[in-house]
């Protein structure tokens, strides 16, 4: 017997819509995740450019489309300043995309929301612009009933 195992999100998301177990994102509305999924601040800042704000626009739109997706948002700050302080950015970074996507048309029930300050960082703790950004990931619910 031969098992086949696929590693790639991409061809197992692929392969199960092909099976009809999936509904494609855009077989019935055409909205399509973004690719984009990390976004960065400038120092001690809390809000986005407009260009960011578009992507997470279409994120917004992507999730109104898809009811059993949900998406975790992560904010993370430098290592910059006290503990306290960096946490309490990462909370408004995270809160303000949060807003962003309910006013674009999200259920709060889909947005979770977690503030890391500098405890997780992307790159060297020296690399500060790197580390200062916020991360979606987004979670289904036959994901979360795999796990």
């Amino acid at each position: 017997m031969t098992v086949l195992v696929l590693d790639n999100p991409e061809m197992l998301a692929r392969a199960a819509i092909e099976a009809g177990l999936l509904m494609s994102a855009t077989a019935e509305t055409g909205a399509r995740k973004p690719h984009r999924m990390r976004f960065h601040y400038g120092f001690n800042k809390h809000t986005l450019d407009p260009q960011d704000e578009d992507i997470l626009r279409q994120h917004a739109a992507y999730l109104r489309q898809q009811p059993g997706v949900t998406v975790h948002i992560h904010g993370h700050t430098d290592n910059f300043g006290s503990e306290d302080y960096n946490r309490f950015l990462s909370r408004l970074r995270v809160n303000a995309v949060a807003r962003l996507m309910m006013e674009a048309g999200v259920r709060d029930a889909q947005i979770v929301t977690s503030s890391w300050g500098s405890d997780r960082p992307l790159a060297r703790p020296e690399d500060r612009a790197a580390n200062r950004r916020l991360e979606l990931e987004y979670v289904t619910q036959e994901m979360a009933r795999a796990l």
